[in-house]
């Protein structure tokens, strides 16, 4: 069974007594950054946002100038004021409360927008508090600095995990999905990817109540936004489990106490030799550490459930308002009944021409989670695109939307980043030829999704 370990702080020394186990991604890895002064410039953190904010600048400008070619007086706010933007915009100025009313095909749907989490349209209000700004500049402000420090996080993530290099490829892939364009918009995916990553970089350090803390936030900004706190309860459980089993006595062989093995997993000295999929872990256990642990554990799903529970309270029912408000919004979760009949129903009636890429990339989800699969992920990442997964797959709603639903889906682009950067070493020009057509497709299809299409994203 794959077990999950906690990886060590590589800019410190691990615990007492702890030997200093190979990182993934070093010497002898041919997909791993090591790393020498001159490469370093390369493949850091700087170079990875100076690349990602030049893709997403360009992007950005290229949907503003097809929208000027189309004639839009305002081309910005295609950006800043579109379809869910307009709904945060209304809370960030009034509160709660908004009720709309509409017909479509024939059937009434009395929408509320208690069906959107809080903070995104908080911090749009303080930084209109603090800026002289109007609500589309503000929510871009707030989207725009979000998707940087969630690039900033995936490149952590991917650094600790693999090394510089697959890790700068990471954000890279991230910043040229076909929907990328959505993290240049007044949306609400880039401020839960940032949440995300950054709580699942101090679960991979150990950090458990910064872990817990950051997922309570993704929690609040996104109904899926609870993948995070299962991905921190997850990799706490096991991390306990794997304590408990460390202090339990050596009952098989009768004798002595000691570190209690199973079958295939590398304990005691073998974990020197073989670190597993989560990388090293920590040598001793203290009191302190398991504290920390058990709050981080504890914070994580308040955010979430503490507005479910707060709409569901306003509602009459604590339990079930909250699904019910998503329910009028025609969202709810039918293990994929709905999907299926639309993919059955888009096989038939093809009507919109976003369609079929939304299918495609659906399935190319299914298949990057297999392969994470297989490349014996540590856990916490594999339970957090799992749930976000599950969620797309299973939840109804408007299918056109779930490719930004996987967008915070960051680490199925592991797989990939690291044949990437394995194709880089070996042919150099293919790799370019790679992120060219990749990136070519995302500013294409994102101005035809914004400008052209009109597609509710």
């Amino acid at each position: 069974m794959t077990e999950f370990h906690t990886l060590a702080r590589p800019d410190v020394p691990d615990a007492v007594g702890a030997p200093r186990l190979p990182r993934p991604g070093g010497r002898g890895r041919p997909d791993g950054g090591f790393r020498r002064p001159r490469a370093e410039s390369l493949t850091g953190a700087p170079a990875a946002l100076a690349l990602f904010l030049a893709v997403r600048l360009t992007g950005a400008l290229l949907v503003l100038a097809s929208a000027r070619s189309a004639g839009h007086a305002h081309p910005l706010a295609l950006l800043g004021r579109s379809w869910d933007s307009l709904w945060y915009f209304g809370i960030a100025a009034h509160g709660y409360g908004e009720i709309r009313a509409d017909h479509h095909h024939g059937e009434l749907f009395v929408r509320s927008d208690l069906a959107f989490f809080p903070l995104y349209p908080g911090l749009v209000r303080a930084v209109t508090t603090v800026l002289p700004v109007g609500w589309g500049a503000a929510g871009l402000l707030v989207s725009w600095a979000s998707a940087v420090l969630a690039a900033y996080g995936i490149h952590l993530v991917g650094r600790r995990l693999y090394g510089g290099a697959v890790a700068t490829v990471l954000v890279l892939l991230w910043a040229v999905l076909p929907h990328s364009v959505v993290l240049s918009m007044a949306y609400t995916e880039p401020l839960l990817t940032a949440f995300a990553a950054w709580a699942l970089y101090a679960v991979l350090s150990g950090r458990w109540v910064w872990a817990g803390v950051l997922a309570a936030g993704a929690g609040l900004a996104r109904p899926n936004g609870f993948a995070v706190a299962a991905a921190v309860l997850a990799a706490a459980g096991w991390e306990l489990r794997r304590r408990a089993r460390a202090r339990a006595p050596r009952t098989a062989h009768g004798t002595g106490t000691g570190t209690a093995h199973s079958p295939g997993t590398p304990d005691g000295p073998a974990a020197s030799r073989a670190p597993g999929p989560g990388g090293p872990r920590p040598a001793a256990d203290s009191g302190g550490s398991v504290h920390r642990l058990w709050t981080g554990a504890a914070l994580a799903p308040l955010g979430w459930c503490g507005y479910v529970l707060w709409v569901g309270v306003r509602q009459g029912d604590p339990l079930g308002g909250y699904f019910r408000v998503q329910d009028q919004w025609g969202s709810r979760f039918d293990l994929g009944r709905g999907s299926v009949e639309f993919v059955r129903h888009f096989m038939v009636h093809a009507t919109r021409s976003v369609h079929p890429l939304t299918v495609v990339i659906v399935v190319l989800a299914l298949l990057l989670f297999a392969l994470l699969l297989a490349d014996r992920a540590p856990l916490p990442l594999l339970v957090y695109c799992g749930v976000l997964l599950l969620v797309v797959l299973g939840g109804s709603g408007y299918f056109a939307s779930k490719p930004r639903f996987l967008l915070p889906a960051f680490p199925l682009l592991i797989p990939p980043a690291r044949a990437l950067v394995r194709t880089a070493r070996a042919r150099p020009w293919h790799a370019v030829l790679v992120v060219g057509a990749l990136t070519g497709l995302s500013f294409a299809y994102g101005a035809y999704l914004v400008v052209f299409a009109r597609a509710a994203l």
